[in-house]
């Protein structure tokens, strides 16, 4: 079967193809504070990611079986790492969940994520770092309060106020079943 998933239409089920190699989705609207509630599947092995603000990723990847003190900056749950090829190492800054909530390929997974945007002045100045509030993988919380220095690796090097969601679709299949955002004031 060369499918990991199947839909008819009407589902509301979005998958990026059968190879996974789809392009990324991007939102026409742009957010600032928000709380999202996410549910989405990956076949065994597989890769995606969500990007907010096209700037700071929240990492899926099947991480089924691994045991906390093998979690990563590339596992499930994961705010990915920043990059820079000029230091050393050139990863840093990304932030491990705090224990591995994943469940098992072609499983529907929940994130349910409150995010902070940066914030600027008039001059357009960064004045405080964006954030994730919290992070609740099927139920757990596995971040909270996670600071935002910059923008992840992959992201959009350009940090806004207010900026759209990218679905990562070219790094392996995933499929979405609901994909819920609610802006918020937090300040």
């Amino acid at each position: 079967e060369k499918r990991w998933a199947k839909t008819e239409p009407g589902t509301g089920i979005l998958i990026n193809g059968e190879q996974g190699k789809a392009g990324n989705l991007v939102t026409r609207d742009g957010f600032a504070d928000v709380e999202a509630h996410i549910e989405f599947m990956i076949p065994k092995g597989s890769n995606s990611g969500i990007y907010f603000q096209q700037c700071y990723e929240v990492q899926i990847l099947d991480s089924f079986g691994k045991k906390d003190g093998e979690l990563g900056v590339h596992d499930c749950g994961a705010i990915y790492e920043r990059w820079d090829e000029k230091r050393e190492p050139k990863g840093y800054e990304g932030t491990v969940p705090r224990t591995n909530a994943s469940k098992a390929p072609g499983e529907w997974q929940t994130f349910d994520i409150v995010f902070r945007a940066p914030r600027f002045n008039e001059k357009g100045e960064k004045t405080e770092n964006a954030r994730f509030v919290k992070v609740v993988h099927n139920g757990t919380v596995i971040h909270e309060n996670v600071e935002l220095s910059g923008p992840t690796r992959g992201g959009n090097a350009t940090e806004v106020a207010k900026g759209p969601f990218t679905i990562q679709g070219d790094h392996g299949p995933v499929a979405f079943r609901k994909f819920e955002v609610k802006p918020v004031n937090l300040d």
